[in-house]
């Protein structure tokens, strides 16, 4: 039980708003100086540091910089490696895993063991992980460090123990995957090739043991030599020597010829027969010239020979285009009989592999799909129709179609919105997929019990909005909104592009969206604003546009006696702007000299437009040049469906936007908000002459004290990703010599704009970048039909409270400690029939702070939270009840008072990577967690927390991560996400016959344990590789428990599965000893049968 005392100050002050904070307060430990009638007022505060818990929870999006792909055949789910280590192993919709190595080192190469649960990766910093994936949380069993060897290739046979390694100095290492052990059998590159043979064949590129023998090696060497590797024996059996390096080898089924891709664009066959010369050679895409001799070809980095029972088989390569067409696409060629079919990608391709129906290597492959890894997108074709055409893709794989550039990121929604918005946008899907389902179909998943409506909205730079379901921890698109539609296309050389080098001129900066009205707003980085309203109709309509001049003026010098003779609200009652402040909607012109003047950045479509149902456009505002300077991007924007209001800022000022009547009801500087209540007592507003901007994060050196920063070229300019400083003054001593100061945050809602009102009424609280809070009441017609024609009035500003560094956050809460919500007016679809029984009114929803008390007057609590403190107030006396200094060295990023639990808190996320939460109302730390080492600018930008203890960041340029500090939810976590392994019965092998088993070798009598084993190959030399047990994860001792728990499981479905080939053999043994008591049974009767008979009888 947390209480604290309701001060009722009775300072009277002779400002005409009220009385400025006291700035001292902050120095207080969090308790008024002044109580003269002071009043108990318990609040419950019921969230305790238990309640909170930091984890990663799920990771959407396309794995950023892949490098390697593996497929299991059998359980069928999908492995992809990255450059930086990570692992995403995806199965049916639902499933979908990261796994991240501790090194950091890219993964090269991935094999699966097949049906095992299992995956083996090798990285660049040549060392072999086993991942046991019979865990949601997939964690390493195992690891071996090479210290003498680079690791090349890598090779694991089906049912196989024993795994194949090959590295740079040519050799093949076999490595035990049960113990992790290295085997004292070695294939050494000099034993390999010939005596004779007088230069190093290079590295191994290939490793593949026979079809018809696995008792045979194939060894494929860059340098263009092949060996094959009889084990048994341990010399070669032939060896090949080819001029062309080698990129790729792969065997026809029955183990009788191969297929080697090379550096040249051409591909051999080989024969096993003949292996003096290739059987045959092609150059798939080279073309002969009129001189005779053939056009020079690309590499083909990789070819699969995959043979069908029901046609003719399939060679399906990457690469191989000629040289001489410029600006050709990445392709993937698959040749099928004497048809060529070439599918050209928009992006490279890094991986590609071909998905067969048996896991065996020796029986007709019958491939059926092609997965193709490109270096931003994940494409699967069918290969069963004669265009092979691609699947639909159910994972959210182009979330970076164009760069994100904004989040926003909203749980508990109307439980209605997600199915209307993607009723409306599966109209506008894309067509002409496989009717066949999706084939990366493996694990399981079902819908937690701890589900609730999630969207995440991502803005992009290409002006683009993507709405996004996020619910029970999936990612699938909705709906996408073009922002640029609004706008005519800005001609080469003209614009804004074209004078301050702006790449993506429609590029999103921030999104407001309330989702109980549907109204929606973008800001661009053109310093535009659209306001959108959701309709189940199409419509024509009128796009309507304001123009706005928010700029300091050359002329606006204020003396102190100007400034308090002639504040900027003459009268209480007082609501029209300073004329030059606003522009009515007329033509852009030139100053005489020239410069660009009164003019917007882009310009609006001014003729009538047909839009579709979803997202229409209802209002755009544009702010202005003035005298050759561009605007000012916007920094901070809310707004209100119940008032009809919106207001934004940037470093200039304030404007409010009345959108139900399309007029501006303020536009004013930041040093004419305070009248005579400034802080600072500046005394004059001089303009900046040189260019300027916010990107999203105040950035400030050591020296300066008010933001000023360099425009940025692009969101998606390179500069934005590299890491910021984290050293920041908000030092605010000298302020007068520097007068620009943004609105860093806005918030409307009902409070109390004077000491002396006994009612909240309508207000607007601002934030500043010099840590200032001002509250502006806001006078607004309750009749409808007054609301639309009479002006909404704006009243002199109320209380102004100083904090250290830019206000980031407000938010309200009662006397109970309940979080009180803006109001909001009720969706009505203004495209909609007229129903003359029913006309349609604005139904409104007030949550008045007064609605949990007895009697009204009892006032409610405003938090204030900035970049380095946060600070509880009573309204409407405006005292400081707590005060919590949240950090000294670091500065808050992002700040959101969120609920959690049935209570709330307030949630920070610091530059320099620390999560922490604060109850309220007493502000007392709950959790503090170091969460990432360093942050840069992208997940600055894209942070974002929202309620039931979730939040989530772009982790890279194609990747969402959510994690939860809720303790709950990481307690559940393991029912939420998916299983990885399912029990499934390894298919059997075809029967291959008698004959084909008598002639076709004794592939089957081969024991790898014999030859490689410590009894018969010794141990390997302890200096080659270090064996490094795992250490179960980075989620802790619960994975790690987890990861036992695991292995006892796997131990015992190996002795279930063991028990049960045993009491198979035996079934056979049984039928085996029956059919040959038979048989000799009816050999015997046909010998007496036939004792006595002559020759010429039969």
């Amino acid at each position: 039980m947390k209480k604290f005392r309701k001060v009722l100050d009775g300072l009277t002050t002779s400002s005409p708003g009220g009385t400025m904070g006291s700035p001292s307060c902050g120095s207080a430990a969090g308790t008024p100086t002044a109580a003269p009638t002071p009043k108990e007022i318990d609040v419950q505060e019921t969230l305790v540091s238990e309640n909170f818990q930091l984890c990663k929870t799920v990771r959407h999006g396309f794995p950023y910089q892949p490098t390697s792909l593996a497929f299991d055949p059998v359980q069928k789910i999908l492995a992809i490696g990255s450059r930086s280590g990570g692992v995403r192993i995806l199965g049916r919709p639902g499933v979908d895993c990261y796994c991240q190595h501790e090194s950091g080192a890219a993964v090269l190469q991935l094999q699966f063991l097949i049906n095992e649960g299992a995956l083996v990766t090798a990285c660049a910093d040549d060392t072999l992980h086993l991942w046991n994936l019979r865990q949601r949380r997939p964690a390493v069993l195992h690891s071996l460090k090479f210290n003498r060897e680079r690791i090349t290739f890598c090779h694991l046979p089906f049912q196989s123990k024993w795994l194949y390694v090959g590295t740079e100095r040519g050799n093949t290492h076999i490595v035990n995957i049960e113990s992790f052990i290295l085997s004292g059998y070695v294939i050494m590159w000099n034993k390999a090739i010939e005596l004779s043979t007088k230069t190093h064949p290079g590295p191994v590129v290939h490793l593949s043991d026979s079809p018809k023998d696995e008792g045979k090696l194939l060894i494929g060497f860059e340098g263009g030599t092949i060996v094959q590797w009889d084990l048994r024996a341990k010399k070669a059996d032939f060896r090949i020597y080819y001029d062309e390096a080698i990129h790729s080898v792969s065997w026809h089924h029955e183990g009788k010829q191969f297929m080697c891709s090379h550096s040249d664009g051409s591909l051999t066959l080989w024969t096993l027969r003949n292996t003096t010369k290739p059987f045959q050679v092609t150059f798939p895409h080279g073309k002969i010239q009129k001189d005779g001799r053939k056009e020079s070809c690309k590499p083909i980095l990789k070819v699969e020979y995959k043979t069908s029972r029901s046609s003719e088989p399939f060679v399906i390569f990457s690469g191989g285009l000629s040289y001489d067409k410029a600006g050709r696409r990445p392709a993937l060629t698959i040749m099928h009989g004497k048809a060529i079919t070439v599918l050209e990608m928009d992006y490279p391709i890094v991986e590609f592999m071909v998905l067969c129906e048996t896991p065996y290597n020796n029986e007709v492959q019958d491939p059926y799909a092609v997965v193709v890894l490109l270096e931003k997108d994940l494409i699967v074709v069918d290969l069963t129709q004669s265009n092979f055409p691609v699947f639909e893709n159910p994972y959210p794989m182009d979330i970076h179609e164009s760069p994100v550039t904004c989040t926003a990121y909203f749980a508990d929604c109307p439980p209605d919105i997600i199915p209307i918005l993607y009723s409306i946008g599966a109209k506008n899907k894309k067509t002409g997929y496989s009717h066949k389902e999706w084939p990366i179909g493996g694990g399981t998943w079902t819908l937690g019990s701890h589900t609730y409506p999630e969207i995440i909205i991502t803005g992009h730079a290409d002006g683009s909005i993507k709405f996004w379901d996020a619910s029970a921890f999936t990612l699938q698109m909705l709906y996408k909104l073009k922002t640029s539609k609004v706008f005519e296309k800005p001609k080469p050389g003209e614009g804004r592009a074209a004078e301050l080098g702006e790449e993506d001129p429609f590029a999103v900066q921030m999104v407001s969206w309330c989702p109980h009205s549907r109204i929606f707003c973008v800001v661009g980085i053109s310093a535009h604003i659209i306001l959108y309203r959701f309709s189940k109709y199409d419509a024509n309509t009128q796009i309507v546009s304001l123009e706005v001049r928010l700029q300091c003026e050359p002329e606006d010098i204020i003396t102190p006696s100007e400034n308090e003779n002639n504040p900027c609200f003459s009268e209480p009652g007082s609501h029209s702007p300073q004329p030059h402040h606003q522009h009515p909607l007329s033509p852009g012109s030139r100053t005489p000299d020239g410069a660009k003047d009164s003019i917007p950045c882009l310009k609006v479509k001014d003729k009538m437009v047909r839009v579709p149902p979803g997202y229409q456009s209802d209002l755009v505002i544009q702010l202005l040049w003035v005298d050759g300077e561009p605007p000012q991007q916007i920094t901070s924007l809310d707004l209100n469906s119940a008032y009809g209001l919106l207001a934004f800022g940037n470093c200039n000022g304030l404007a409010v936007v009345d959108y139900l009547q399309k007029t501006v009801i303020l536009c004013i500087s930041t040093l004419d908000l305070y009248g005579a209540t400034d802080p600072y007592q500046r005394l004059t507003r001089s303009p900046r002459r040189n260019r300027q901007s916010t990107s999203g994060l105040t950035e400030l050196t050591d020296n300066q004290q008010s933001i000023d920063m360099e425009r940025s070229k692009s969101p998606t300019s390179e500069s934005r990703e590299n890491s910021f400083s984290r050293s920041r003054s908000s030092s605010v001593s000298s302020i007068d010599r520097d007068t620009k100061e943004a609105i860093t945050t806005l918030q409307f809602g009902e409070s109390y704009g004077r000491k002396s009102d006994a009612l909240p009424t309508p207000c607007l609280w601002v934030g500043t970048s010099l840590g200032v809070g001002i509250l502006i009441p806001l006078s607004i017609p309750t009749d409808q039909e007054e609301r639309m024609e009479d002006p909404v009035t704006v009243g002199p500003s109320g209380a102004v409270q100083m904090l250290k560094g830019s206000v980031l956050r407000f938010g309200f809460l009662d006397c109970n400690g309940a979080l009180i919500q803006s109001p909001y007016e009720v969706w009505r679809d203004l495209n909609a029939p007229e129903d003359p029984d029913r006309p349609r009114r604005r139904k409104l929803v007030h949550f008045s702070p007064s609605s949990s008390q007895d009697a009204f007057g009892e006032g409610h609590l405003a938090i204030v939270c900035s970049e380095r403190q946060a600070k509880v107030f009573l309204m409407p006396s405006q005292s400081c009840l707590f005060v919590h200094n949240i950090t000294e060295s670091s500065f808050v990023l992002r700040a959101d008072v969120v609920s959690l639990c049935n209570s709330v808190c307030l949630a920070c996320f610091c530059a320099n990577g620390h999560v922490m939460t604060l109850s309220l109302p007493s502000l007392r730390p709950l959790m503090d967690v170091n969460y990432l080492p360093l942050t840069d600018m992208r997940i600055a930008r894209t942070f974002c927390f929202t309620n039931e203890g979730q939040a989530l960041y772009l982790s890279s340029p194609t990747e969402i991560q959510r994690i939860t500090y809720s303790q709950e939810m990481c307690d559940n976590l393991q029912e939420m996400l998916g299983e990885l392994f399912t029990p499934i019965e390894t298919p059997e092998a075809q029967n291959r016959g008698f004959l084909k088993g008598f002639f076709g070798g004794n592939a089957h009598t081969f024991d790898r344990e014999e030859l490689f084993g410590e009894a018969a190959a010794g141990k390997a030399s302890r200096s080659l590789a270090q064996h490094i047990p795992g250490q179960g994860g980075v989620e802790g001792m619960k994975v790690a428990a987890s990861g036992a728990v695991g292995e006892l499981a796997r131990a015992r479905i190996a002795l279930d599965e063991r028990g049960q080939r045993l009491g198979e053999l035996e079934e056979r043994t049984a039928l085996m000893m029956t059919s040959a008591e038979t048989f000799s049974k009816h050999a015997h009767e046909l010998m007496l049968k036939c004792k006595d008979k002559k020759w010429y009888q039969f």
